[in-house]
């Protein structure tokens, strides 16, 4: 899971407990939301804050797509179908807060929304992502793994005896 610094200042300030309670957001929510933002950055939907003063390349059409490698329309592919999936409030701010790194006060301002409300659908977003990933708050599996070695049959190699 990177650093709790990598993340938009949204997520970082929810994820530290304070004053002995838990933290308001869990690891997989945190994680979830690492995904996105990377699927994000694959993607290349946020714009770019620099000059390119490379040669312009003029491919004919003058679409951006275009430009767009493969990776990157993948990315929004699967981007698309996580905005379908989810609530349209909550992927809308999840959207705003991985990938645009907009601050919750500013999407409250923005929708007209009542204080501190952002938070609460920001993490059912996160929690309707997480379960999309296959991601839960505690870890599921067998009680205990088989036992696996080389020869199968419970046998040692006789230079062990």
């Amino acid at each position: 899971m990177p650093a709790a610094d990598a993340w938009p200042a949204a997520l970082g300030q929810l994820s530290r407990a304070r004053n002995g309670e838990p933290a308001f957001l869990e690891a997989h929510h945190l994680e979830a939301a690492s995904r996105l933002q990377k699927l994000f950055e694959r993607s290349r939907l946020r714009a770019r804050t620099t000059m390119n003063y490379g040669p312009r390349v003029d491919r004919g059409h003058g679409g951006h797509t275009d430009d767009v490698g493969d990776m990157a329309l993948d990315a929004r592919r699967q981007l698309a179908a996580i905005y379908a999936d989810l609530p349209r409030d909550c992927a809308q701010i999840v959207l705003d807060v991985c990938g645009y790194e907009k601050g919750l006060q500013d999407i409250e301002r923005e929708r007209g929304w009542p204080r501190r409300s952002a938070k609460l659908v920001l993490r059912i977003g996160l929690e309707a992502l997480a379960a999309r990933f296959g991601l839960t708050a505690s870890v599921t599996g067998r009680e205990t793994a088989t036992t696996r070695n080389w020869l199968g049959d419970g046998a040692r190699p006789t230079e062990f005896g």
